[in-house]
């Protein structure tokens, strides 16, 4: 026997139906979206006040124009050799660096400060850290800084930065520094 035309139209029918399900089943769809819960605030740290946390978009680093801004980013000491006021091969690029500092902030004015080991006698030491002091002072004028605003002033040896005794020590306290005075941020 022969199924009937129908039978086997119906019967295909049946099968493309439920192949057409089939296939509407596995389609993929969106999965439904969780709720996103936060998590907790931290808890408060004991303590006599609760200060807020500081603040990401604080500046990092020295305000410009400022001291700090002077020590850290070009160099407030330059170093002599023993015996003498010449400018160094190594010190010329922080002077060249503070006069470059210096002409960007004219307000600012500063202190040359000079200084010896403790090597020879005081009214020498004192003499060789003025030496030192303007021979600072004549390089920063010839790089662009007006000359009334720097001030000279010589320590001499009364003043080291490193106290030990020594060729190390000495080579430190053989120095000039540019002490910011005025008109910094």
């Amino acid at each position: 026997m022969t199924p009937s035309l129908s039978a086997k139209s119906a019967a295909r029918l049946t099968l493309l139906a439920a192949a057409a399900v089939s296939i509407a089943a596995c389609s993929s769809r969106p999965k439904p979206q969780l709720p996103v819960t936060q998590p907790p605030p931290p808890a408060a740290q004991p303590g006599p006040t609760n200060q807020p946390p500081p603040v990401a978009s604080q500046p990092i680093g020295a305000v410009p124009g400022s001291q700090q801004d002077f020590v850290i980013n070009v160099g407030e000491r330059v170093y002599f050799d023993f015996d003498s006021y010449s400018i160094r091969g190594d010190a010329q690029p922080v002077l060249a660096a503070q006069a470059g500092w210096l002409r960007r902030y004219p307000n600012v004015r500063v202190r040359i400060e000079g200084n010896a080991d403790q090597q020879g006698t005081r009214e020498y030491n004192l003499a060789l850290g003025a030496r030192r002091a303007n021979a600072v002072r004549e390089y920063l004028v010839a790089n662009g800084v007006t000359a009334d605003r720097i001030a000279t002033v010589s320590y001499g040896k009364e003043q080291p930065i490193d106290a030990g005794t020594g060729e190390e020590a000495d080579a430190k306290n053989r120095n000039a520094r540019t002490a910011i005075v005025s008109g910094a941020q």
